[in-house]
């Protein structure tokens, strides 16, 4: 999976369309291998964008959950701290 690709589900404050398009983008990328299409490409490219992005949204207002909204700071947080680990400075 893309590292850089974010969870996005159970958050407060929710997902903004942004986010979700960041992460398609990202998705996009990483199965065409493209970091940004040549000109011959890129309307398939963003369409494909465009599909995720639409697909990923459809998906987290489908979702249902019973756990607690995750908070953006502690989840940052914990990211930071799994960083340290891996690369110790």
């Amino acid at each position: 999976m893309c590292r850089n690709i974010k969870v996005l589900f159970n958050f407060d404050p929710p997902v903004t369309d942004e986010e979700i398009r960041a992460a398609a983008l990202q998705f996009v990328r990483k199965v065409s291998g493209f970091q940004k299409p040549s000109k011959a490409n890129e309307p398939a490219f963003l369409a494909a964008v465009d599909a995720v992005a639409k697909a990923s949204r459809s998906l987290l207002n489908s979702l249902e959950t019973n756990a607690p909204l995750r908070s953006r700071e502690k989840e940052a947080e914990k990211a930071h701290q799994r960083a340290m680990r891996r690369f110790p400075a």
